[in-house]
């Protein structure tokens, strides 16, 4: 299990399982329409993966400057996430 983790093997996994998600959300969308839409799912989506790779590339000694590269991009995306949240809000009320 240690080698799981330090490879960053498991961090692969669970991107995959991620990115199948992201599929099946963009096939189900249509099919039900309580699920909120992709579009507003996606830049939380992209903060978690981008919080991954980042730990998955200082697990495995990777180049430092990919570092606050994707602490930059998780911020960016986590940002757009809050800013369509709010856009959201403020259309239900």
């Amino acid at each position: 299990m240690e080698s799981l983790v330090t490879s960053g093997a498991l961090l692969d996994l669970v991107l995959l399982v991620v990115a199948l998600e992201v599929i099946a959300l963009a096939l189900l969308g249509n099919r039900f329409p309580r699920l909120p839409p992709l579009t507003h799912l996606l830049p939380n989506i992209v903060a978690g993966a981008a919080l991954m790779v980042c730990l998955r590339l200082s697990l495995t000694d990777a180049n430092w400057r990919w570092t606050p590269l994707l602490l930059t991009a998780a911020l960016a995306a986590h940002l757009t996430d809050l800013w369509v949240r709010a856009r959201s809000a403020a259309g239900k009320s």
